[in-house]
């Protein structure tokens, strides 16, 4: 794990590689743990790449009931009965700062609860908000992955 420290953020770096959803998912789970109230967990990557597959895995580890799916027709999917409330948004539709403005989703990413957003970084300066940000690409290896997390301190 790197560490990285600036004058006004510092933040921890863990490069991961899973060889499969399941993989992809208990990754997740184990991310779970250390969440709490508040968070705001951007996720990037292409169209495939796991970002649906990590929630799951985000969702088991807090104990959230319910089918886990991408929210991208519905904006957000919310997921309770867990640890905590578990807002699961997709913004890959939205295309512009102004239309994600006028959705209204930061009650929800303010909120109590955990946010986990993917799609992040179509919104100009939203991943810049995450206390956690996770970067999927695909792997050399079939099927593989490599994930990147970014832990931000002092949000």
């Amino acid at each position: 794990m790197d560490e990285c420290r600036g004058s006004k953020k510092s933040f921890m770096k863990e490069l991961c590689i899973t060889e499969s959803t399941q993989e992809t998912e208990a990754l997740g789970r184990k991310l779970s743990e250390e969440l709490k109230e508040g968070d705001v967990v951007g996720l990037v990557g292409e169209l495939g790449a796991g970002k649906t597959c990590f929630v799951k895995g985000v969702a088991s580890g807090l104990g959230s009931v319910g089918y886990i799916k991408s929210p991208s027709y519905t904006i957000i999917n919310i997921y309770e009965g867990g640890r905590l409330p578990l807002y699961h948004m997709d913004l890959y539709r939205v295309s512009s700062p102004e239309e994600y403005d006028s959705i209204g989703l930061e009650e929800y990413i303010y909120s109590g609860g955990l946010s986990v957003i993917e799609w992040v970084d179509n919104v100009a300066g939203l991943a810049d908000e995450c206390t956690i940000l996770v970067t999927l690409k695909y792997s050399e290896a079939d099927g593989a992955r490599e994930i990147e997390i970014v832990r931000r301190e002092g949000k």
